[in-house]
């Protein structure tokens, strides 16, 4: 299978596929690369080379004792891109892999990006603090900690049957292959790699990164998303990055990657193709 190691010996798992201008997309928590496959097969068939890796400690990487942090999550994502000498590349970042691609930017700058698109994604910032009252409380995410010590695997499946694809919602049919590929993707995760995630999704500020945006920048986001309300998420985010352009997908919950995958494919392709070097 390939990998990358990075520079402090974490081997970290990634598939390629299709030929032509690459996309790079991470993931969202606790979930791996097998949640981009719907964007990956068709990207790959519409002429762009569409890569995803493992977050470390998740999926089919290395289950380290440390790194869990955004820092180290960007910097194996450049990791991967160097080592596959990406260039003109578009970030697509879901959910806590769009802190991933938000703190990339500010670490490595955008010599090889081309765009970036933000799809759910957790900047600017999650927790509720001075001056970010209309964050998510702490006892929000101190809560998914204690489930997560508790029985992880029931949180995962608590997560599944309701708020991630908004199956909570009157009238929602989300199909049990949907929600057991989410469980089955968390529990290959490692346990203390997912607890540690938690903090670094929920308590991480970018406000600072997403101002040093220098490329054309798609948000996605659902205005019924249960675990990034779209004004802590996807509102604030367009707000602070420079003529981004913000689509709201109406009724969307958190998990649009598969409840809109065809709306999100189409979005996501014209936004390739405006591109021009």
């Amino acid at each position: 299978m390939p990998f990358v190691t990075t520079s402090d010996g974490t081997d970290i798992f990634y598939k390629d596929w299709g030929t032509g201008r690459p996309v790079v997309l991470s993931h969202g928590w606790p979930l791996n690369s097998d949640s981009w496959e719907a964007q990956q097969l068709f990207l790959a068939d519409h002429g762009y080379r569409a890569v995803a890796h493992d977050r470390r400690g998740h999926g089919r990487s290395a289950q380290v004792w440390d790194g869990n942090d955004m820092d180290h999550y960007a910097d194996d994502l450049a990791a991967v891109i160097e080592h596959l000498d990406l260039r003109e590349v578009t970030l697509v970042g879901f959910s806590t892999g769009g802190g991933e691609v938000t703190r990339y930017i500010a670490r490595h700058g955008t010599a090889r990006v081309a765009q970036a698109v933000l799809v759910s994604a957790v900047p600017p910032l999650m927790l509720r603090t001075g001056d970010n009252p209309g964050g998510v409380p702490g006892e929000v995410f101190d809560g998914l900690r204690a489930a997560s010590l508790a029985d992880r695997s029931q949180l995962y499946r608590d997560l599944a049957d309701g708020p991630f694809f908004g199956n909570n919602r009157p009238g929602a049919d989300v199909s049990q292959g949907m929600r057991d590929a989410f469980w089955r993707q968390g529990m290959q995760a490692g346990h203390k790699n997912a607890h540690d995630g938690i903090a670094a999704f929920s308590a991480t500020d970018f406000r600072e990164d997403l101002a040093r945006f220098d490329v054309p920048t798609l948000v996605i986001h659902g205005d019924d998303d249960q675990v990034v309300p779209i004004d802590v998420g996807g509102r604030a985010s367009a707000a602070l990055v420079k003529d981004a352009e913000l689509r709201v997908y109406e009724g969307g919950p958190h998990g649009v990657t598969d409840t809109h995958k065809d709306r999100l494919n189409g979005d996501l392709l014209a936004f390739l193709e405006s591109y021009s070097s």
